[in-house]
C-alpha cells in the first residue's frame, strides 16, 4: 500500500483544474451554419497527456489499457456507454484508486475538442483521428442549416432518451470559460443545489422520501418531488450533497418551476 501511494504521489501533486470550455444557454439565437452534436449523458473527463482528470482537477484512475493508446497531446471529452446509464458511469468513476477493470469494458471516451490546438473545430478534432479506436471516439458534428432543424435534431435525441444539443460554431478558436459561441439546447434548463433537507411522502410514499428540500447559491430554497426512482426514494440523495434537476423556468420568485430531480452530481 505505501509503494501504491509514492507511486501516486507526483500524480496527485501535478494534478491541477483544468481551464476548461464552458457551455451558456440557447436562447434562440441565429447559429445556423454553426454545428450541433449530441450532448452526451457522462462524466466529463480531461486528458492532460498522461492522465485523466475530472472538470474539478481529480484523478480518475481508469485501467492502464484503457489509457495505453491515449494521444501525448490534452483532450477533452465524455466518459460514456450508452444513454441512460449515468449512474453506471457516475459509480465507477467514483471508485476512486480502486480499478475494476471489466468496469470500464463498456465505456468509451467520446472527444468534442482539443484544447489549446489552433485553428478551427474541425481542425483540432482532426488531429485525434489517428488514434480512434474502440475507446475513443470523436463525437460527431452536423451541420445546422436552420432554426427548424436545430429543434428537429433536439427532438430526436430527446426522443432516444438523450439529454440535449450542443450547438458550437466551427470557426472560433479554442476558447477556455463560458462563451456565446458553444451553447446547450435542451427543452428544460438545468441547474444545480445543495440538498438540505428529507421530506416523508404521502400515500405510496408515506415510508419514503417524498421530496427534497434544497438551497441555491442565492440562498434561494425550494423542493423537488418528482423524478425519483423507488430506489432513490429508500436512499435519498444525503444531506449536504450537490444534486442536478431541470426544471422549465424561474418563477418571479426566483424559483425553479417545475424541477424535477436528475442526478447527484
Amino acid at each position: 500500500m505505501k509503494k501504491l501511494l509514492l507511486l501516486l504521489l507526483p500524480l496527485i501533486l501535478f494534478a491541477q483544474k483544468p481551464k476548461l470550455l464552458l457551455l451558456k444557454v440557447y436562447r434562440d439565437q441565429n447559429v445556423t451554419g454553426w454545428v450541433m452534436s449530441e450532448k452526451l449523458d457522462g462524466i466529463r473527463a480531461y486528458w492532460n497527456g498522461k492522465m485523466l482528470l475530472t472538470r474539478n482537477g481529480n484523478i480518475i484512475y481508469a485501467p492502464s489499457w484503457f489509457t495505453e493508446k491515449f494521444p501525448p497531446f490534452e483532450l477533452d471529452g465524455e466518459l460514456w456507454s450508452k444513454r441512460g446509464e449515468f449512474d453506471y458511469i457516475s459509480s465507477v468513476i467514483r471508485k476512486s484508486g480502486t480499478v475494476y477493470p471489466e468496469d470500464w469494458d463498456r465505456i468509451t471516451y467520446n472527444i468534442f475538442e482539443v484544447p489549446n490546438a489552433k485553428g478551427g473545430l474541425f481542425k483540432r478534432l482532426s488531429k485525434v483521428k489517428a488514434y480512434e479506436s474502440r475507446i475513443i471516439k470523436i463525437i460527431p458534428q452536423f451541420k445546422v442549416k436552420s432554426k427548424k432543424d436545430l429543434k428537429k435534431f433536439l427532438k430526436e435525441v430527446e426522443r432516444k432518451g438523450g439529454e440535449g444539443v450542443v450547438v458550437r460554431d466551427p470557426n472560433a478558436p479554442y476558447i477556455t470559460g463560458r462563451s456565446n459561441r458553444a451553447l446547450k439546447v435542451k427543452s428544460f434548463l438545468d441547474s444545480e443545489c445543495r440538498v438540505i433537507g428529507h421530506n416523508r411522502g404521502h400515500g405510496k410514499f408515506s415510508k419514503v422520501l417524498g421530496s427534497i428540500t434544497c438551497k441555491l447559491d442565492n440562498n434561494i430554497t425550494f423542493k423537488i418531488g418528482s423524478g425519483f426512482s423507488l430506489k432513490e426514494r429508500k436512499n435519498p440523495p444525503p444531506i449536504g450533497s450537490i444534486v442536478t434537476f431541470k426544471y422549465k423556468e424561474f418563477t418571479k420568485y426566483g424559483k425553479p418551476r417545475f424541477p424535477v430531480f436528475l442526478r447527484v452530481r
